[in-house]
């Protein structure tokens, strides 16, 4: 555990680590305290692609937690980011909520549903059947399919919900064509975050709840990477896998020194 306290960096999801749906997790608002009281750099690495840093920012504070929006990368920053480095000025027909919108918009991508360059579906509660016919006719005519995330549920409060991954499918299978997923364990994803921190990837870890994208993404970047339980994934779970975190904590309270603590544990 004190080798993870002693990184300079932290790459932190956040469903189901800092909150789950509208509830602030047990510990969250103290391992917050600590990184900042610590000084250290950190960033919350989010795959939901629905929501705009400001509005993350605002959705701590309605829980209590207050943490600047410059502390929060998307999903849907990362997709458009993607998409503006390789075709300047794309069109776009696009899937999902104003925060894959937004940050589709800041990057110079116009919206497009006649003629697109990419097709681009993210998580919305607003899929229907006019979304998939229209993805699948304009891959079929040639435009790219882009995935914002590679996660097939997410958590809520009362149980799991279809994610990106989920939306995607019914395209590719109509289509015949794969999508490229941008979101974690995409490492476009991770180096981005670790420029935005400064730091090199031996001195980050990365905390989540999801070994299919947290954990592995950690591993293929080289970072220290500690699963929390208070997620999608139970001790069982993590085991089937054929990679493992260097740690596994049920949440990230667990990091967080107690009074009268020694050095090592």
């Amino acid at each position: 555990m004190e080798q993870l306290r002693e990184k300079t960096g932290f790459l932190i999801d956040m469903d189901g680590v800092i909150y789950q749906g509208r509830r602030l997790l047990p510990g969250a608002r103290e391992f917050v305290d600590w990184l900042y009281r610590e000084g250290k750099r950190f960033l919350f690495l989010t795959n939901s692609s629905c929501y705009t840093p400001r509005e993350l920012h605002k959705r701590l504070s309605r829980m209590g937690l207050e943490v600047d929006e410059s502390r929060f990368y998307t999903s849907a920053l990362a997709t458009a980011s993607f998409i503006a480095g390789q075709m300047p000025g794309a069109g776009v027909y696009a899937v999902g909520e104003h925060g894959l919108l937004n940050a589709l918009y800041d990057a110079g991508i116009s919206i497009n549903e006649v003629d697109p360059d990419y097709v681009v579906i993210g998580e919305t509660a607003g899929y229907h059947y006019d979304n998939m016919v229209k993805a699948m006719r304009f891959v079929n005519q040639g435009a790219r399919l882009i995935g914002t995330n590679y996660d097939l549920t997410g958590p809520v409060e009362d149980g799991l919900v279809p994610a990106c991954r989920a939306l995607v499918a019914p395209v590719e299978l109509t289509t015949g064509k794969k999508a490229y997923f941008v979101g974690k364990p995409n490492p476009l994803m991770m180096r981005t975050g670790l420029r935005l921190l400064n730091v090199h990837s031996e001195e980050t870890a990365i905390i989540g709840d999801r070994m299919d994208t947290d954990i592995v993404a950690g591993i293929e970047t080289g970072l220290d990477t500690v699963l929390v339980l208070s997620g999608v994934t139970t001790r069982a779970a993590a085991e089937t896998f054929p990679y493992r975190p260097r740690l596994i904590l049920d949440g990230v309270g667990d990091i967080v020194p107690r009074e009268g603590e020694g050095a090592e544990l």
